[in-house]
């Protein structure tokens, strides 16, 4: 299944479950947490807003990896999205390798074509990569079902967080549980998060 395919079911209702929550009828398959992202997985390319091929392996940190499943149309996205650029723009400055990564079918969600995202990039000053997996077959190894979904692995490269960004994905003033950024402040120290 198309990953826009199930974005839009995420419009019409669907509720997210906690922490990166699945989608009703989706697979909770993909990484485990302590896993390693596959090698060949690691190594794809994909392209990023300036047109250069860009991979997991080529933007990993010395002290970790943040990967996040995002996209110009699903409205969790939207809502999250400047925190999700806060925290890129800020981490990728304290030794974490950041790849936002838009998986959609740009024939289903008309938004994320290559050159709406690469104007969303601009438009809100991303200094990291934005890259298309256009056959999904990274969002499908890491099991990514819903945007965004964030993997940050430690320096070692195991998976160490996997989830949601924060508690409040519609009012940024009242959010209570800092998920991902407490995260990437363990990491980025050499610890593990307070929660995975």
């Amino acid at each position: 299944m198309k990953l826009a395919s199930i974005l839009v079911g995420i419009a019409v209702g669907i509720t997210l479950a906690g922490a990166g929550g699945a989608i009703a009828g989706e697979s909770s398959g993909g990484l485990a947490l302590g896993a390693k992202v596959p090698a060949v997985v690691a190594k794809t390319k994909m392209k990023n807003v300036d047109g250069k091929m860009v991979s997991i392996a080529d933007v990993a940190g010395k002290s970790g990896t943040l990967v996040i499943f995002t996209c110009n149309h699903c409205p969790f996205a939207r809502d999250w999205e400047q925190r999700i650029v806060e925290l890129a723009n800020g981490y990728s400055k304290k030794g974490i390798g950041v790849l936002l990564v838009n998986a959609n079918d740009p024939s289903i969600a008309k938004t994320d074509t290559p050159e709406l995202i690469k104007a969303r990039h601009q438009e809100k000053a991303m200094s990291v990569p934005y890259v298309i997996d256009e056959n999904q077959s990274v969002a499908r190894a890491f099991g990514a079902s819903v945007t965004p979904e964030a993997f940050l692995f430690d320096k070692g490269g195991k998976l160490t967080y996997h989830g949601t960004i924060d508690d409040n994905h519609k009012e940024p003033d009242k959010v209570t549980k800092h998920y991902l950024k407490d995260a990437l402040e363990a990491v980025s120290g050499g610890k593990a998060p307070p929660v995975t």
